[in-house]
């Protein structure tokens, strides 16, 4: 049986000054990647304290080592080239705004993956994605760690342009074998290591909810249906060869999360069935701390034993949830699935790119002590 954890988060935290700031240094050519990494060290030692403090169950590095959550696959290949993405997302604010400010869009557009680069050519690895990121985390971490990364179905969705990327490769779906032996390499330098947890994150399966993005899709010549079984079956296929018994396999879904904004809403119902069924992993972290995620009804399709980790707690603001709610919430979600096989998180990251979300360190908290109590009160 897969280990399971009660209390966790998503993995980004919200990056102190001197991390962005030395980020910044060495992207200038001001400082060597060798004083980089002992900043990013200290900053990790200071994240760690933090999620001991709180409770959580499960660690990570805040992914301080990134420019953005997703950043690490495309810096790590050949074959991107600057063109505008396979489909435009319109990205909200949590005001109901249509599109998020210009100081947030411009930050949004600085994450590699969700801005102007797709995949024109045959990809050629020029490194591992995360080698330089679990040694100090086995080192150093109080308990289970996780190693993080962006889904193989997320790298096709955001990389494969028609008319651009299918003169590299003959099909979507032989882009998707190329980056799935990518990642099952990585994946199993990975389990090598140690790595007691790795998380797939946003594969982009929410793109196969909403009527108008379906559409979009169907619009640049991709049948959506075919697109989400191949998705299914990539993401599944990255964990090939990993015993569960040793390592947890976790996929986080995600709509959107940059600057406290969003591009993606609609309930699981029309995915459910073939993502919870489908899926080779032992845990399924979902967002649902709004009405943009649906009802729990979806999760009567989840096999039994596999963990749902509710997100309720949101990373969007700073405005504190109450026990009483997460409680109520967890409650209504074990109608449709065990209470056995809940857990509890932030619906997302707190810095999904190196600027984070639009509320402070003592509010990141506050939010994880919630998770990690309110999670000790159900399950202990």
């Amino acid at each position: 049986m897969p280990a399971r954890y009660r209390a966790e988060h998503v993995g980004s935290l919200l990056r102190p000054k001197e991390v962005l700031d030395a980020h910044a240094a060495q992207a200038r050519g001001e400082m060597s990647l060798e004083r980089l990494r002992q900043i990013e060290d200290e900053a990790i030692l200071r994240a760690l304290e933090l999620q001991k403090q709180a409770g959580l169950e499960v660690f990570s590095d805040g992914e301080y080592r990134r420019a953005s959550w997703a950043g690490e696959f495309a810096e790590s290949m050949d074959g991107y080239v600057e063109a505008p993405p396979p489909i435009p997302f319109t990205w909200r604010m949590q005001d109901g705004s249509e599109r998020a400010p210009e100081p947030v869009m411009q930050d949004i557009r600085t994450m590699v993956g969700q801005g102007n680069l797709v995949i024109g050519g045959r990809l050629r690895q020029r490194r591992r994605l995360t080698a330089h990121e679990p040694g100090f985390m086995k080192e150093h971490a109080p308990g289970p760690y996780k190693i993080t990364m962006p889904a193989p179905s997320y790298v096709v969705a955001r990389g494969f342009k028609p008319g651009v990327t299918d003169k590299a490769y003959g099909s979507r779906s032989e882009l998707l074998r190329d980056v799935v032996k990518i990642y099952q390499d990585e994946i199993q330098a990975l389990v090598a290591a140690g790595v007691p947890y790795i998380q797939l994150d946003n594969p982009h399966y929410p793109d196969y909810i909403e009527e108008g993005r379906l559409e979009q899709w169907r619009a640049i010549g991709i049948d959506p249906e075919q697109a989400l079984a191949d998705d299914i079956a990539a993401d599944s296929a990255a964990f090939q060869g990993v015993d569960p018994a040793k390592v947890t396999r976790a996929l986080h879904i995600c709509r959107g999360n940059g600057r406290s904004a969003w591009h993606t809403q609609g309930g699981y119902e029309r995915i459910a069935e073939r993502v919870f069924g489908g899926l080779g992993v032992d845990v399924f972290l979902l967002e649902y701390d709004s009405d943009r995620a649906g009802g729990f009804e979806p999760l009567r399709f989840m096999p039994k034993g596999k963990t749902v980790v509710l997100g309720l707690v949101t990373t969007k603001s700073g405005e504190l949830e109450t026990r009483d709610l997460l409680a109520q919430r967890v409650d209504e979600a074990s109608k449709f699935v065990s209470g056995d096989d809940l857990a509890l998180s932030p619906q997302c990251g707190f810095a999904s790119m190196s600027q984070g979300n639009l509320l402070s360190w003592d509010d990141q908290r506050r939010k994880l002590e919630l998770v990690a109590e309110t999670a000790h009160r159900l399950w202990s």
